[in-house]
């Protein structure tokens, strides 16, 4: 029977009333709770956490904090892991949360479930992000031979995908995972499918709001968001890291392949 363990990066921007809500919903789908907290997060919303029955964890570095998600996730019994952006998921779950449970179902019938944003989602998205990841996309979709969407901040693994990862990868490259665990899990031979979701627009307009954001205050934060040139640099810097950690894992010595690793 699978078993699913949500592991999770969150640098907290005034969601913990929502995730509070959300919790008993995570409860019935997650048989574990892995999130990695920013370091620097106060020590009583960790200790809220906790209670609340999550695995909590902090990085030496945020830059690792991807990573040590999906290898603490693997000391739990999953079967399966989902790997999400805490806000990405919050809105997700908020918003779709039928389309959220059916994602979660498709995560188990495959070793690597990429999780893409369709284009009514894609387009809530500032300019910054839209035009710097359609280099980045076209990069990583160019190594593994199909068209995808890497950076929607949701990715589901077997447990031996996950373990394959963990052998092969090292912390420090934060939101370059996105193009390296895609190219290292089809260069090994994992089975990869691909299927977009509306539940994965844009979700940064939610910060410190109650509740998900309309489409109206979408619209209304993207247009600042693009008026700062600073958030114009910052997502190139991440485009690079992207597309020059997918380069790096399509020329890595792997040990290993698909076959190596078990569900055990």
């Amino acid at each position: 029977m699978s078993s699913i363990t949500l592991a999770s990066t969150w640098d907290p921007r005034g969601e913990l009333s929502r995730l509070q809500r959300l919790l008993p919903r995570l409860e019935q789908v997650y048989a574990q709770r892995v999130i990695v907290l920013k370091p620097g997060v106060e020590a009583a919303l960790a200790e809220s956490l906790v209670q609340a029955g999550c695995r909590v964890y902090t990085p030496p570095e945020w830059s690792g904090g991807r990573l040590m998600a999906l290898t603490q996730a693997l000391e739990t019994d999953a079967t399966h892991i989902h790997y999400a952006d805490m806000d990405r998921l919050l809105r997700w779950a908020e918003t779709r949360p039928q389309e959220w449970q059916d994602a979660l179902q498709a995560l188990t019938q495959t070793d690597y479930l990429l999780m893409g944003r369709t284009a009514q989602a894609y387009a809530t998205h500032p300019r910054a992000l839209l035009d710097t990841e359609r280099i980045s996309n076209r990069v990583i979709s160019h190594l593994i031979g199909r068209d995808v969407d890497v950076s929607a901040g949701s990715k589901g693994f077997s447990r031996r995908a996950a373990q394959f990862l963990a052998a092969h990868c090292q912390p420090g490259y934060a939101l370059g995972t996105d193009g390296e665990w895609t190219v290292l899990l089809q260069r090994a031979g994992f089975e990869m499918q691909y299927v977009e979701y509306d539940g994965l627009d844009w979700e940064s307009a939610d910060r410190y709001q109650e509740s998900a954001a309309d489409e109206a205050r979408q619209a209304q934060a993207a247009a600042a968001y693009d008026a700062a040139p600073e958030h114009w640099s910052r997502r190139v810097e991440v485009a690079l890291e992207v597309v020059e950690r997918g380069l790096a894992a399509s020329e890595a010595m792997l040990a290993g392949s698909r076959e190596n690793f078990c569900n055990d």
